[in-house]
């Protein structure tokens, strides 16, 4: 079943009778997701750099945009305008894509992953995950990897509170902690 379809057969019935909501147009969805990368020491490498880019068009399938530093800070070596990091956005039939892969291919793959801790999720109901190693994903293959590097999954949605949110990623098929489901 197509992520759209198990949203609105299964996703929004469930909400709606669990936080008594009358419309299915108030039940809290997936507004964007963004994937960004922090480039850290390897700020000046540019082949660095460049593998980031292409890891991250690989995975998302969407170009990324480089991030510069808004001020310098010494006590970071960073100055401002200077590269520290990558990041892409999502969002509609790529983002559905992405999370559908996420959550079935993605989590499944991460070796001794025991679940998403329910402290993630934020008072709004939005997620940041952060994975170790992006070889989880399947566009990787890992005898191309020279350097392996983490990146993090931030999922916004529209939930108005933390229960809201972490019910619609649950039924999502988020894989959340036994000890810490609600």
């Amino acid at each position: 079943m197509a992520f759209r379809e198990h949203y609105t057969q299964k996703i929004v019935p469930a909400l709606m009778a669990q936080f008594g909501y009358r419309n299915p147009l108030a039940a809290p969805r997936v507004d964007y997701v963004v994937v960004n990368v922090g480039v850290g020491k390897n700020r000046g490498d540019e082949k660095y750099m460049a593998t980031v880019g292409q890891t991250l068009q690989r995975i998302t399938g969407q170009k990324p945009i480089f991030t510069l530093a808004k001020k310098s800070i010494a006590a970071f070596k960073i100055r401002a305008g200077q590269t520290v990091g990558a990041k892409v956005t999502l969002r509609g039939r790529r983002m559905e894509d992405f999370l559908t892969k996420l959550t079935s291919v993605t989590f499944p793959r991460i070796h001794d992953f025991r679940g998403i801790t329910s402290a993630s999720v934020d008072r709004q109901g939005n997620l940041t995950v952060g994975l170790r190693e992006h070889l989880a994903f399947p566009e990787i293959r890992p005898d191309e990897v020279e350097r392996i590097h983490g990146l993090e999954v931030s999922v916004h949605t529209t939930a108005h509170t933390r229960d809201e949110g972490f019910a619609l990623l649950k039924l999502l098929g988020f894989p959340f902690q036994a000890d810490s489901v609600q």
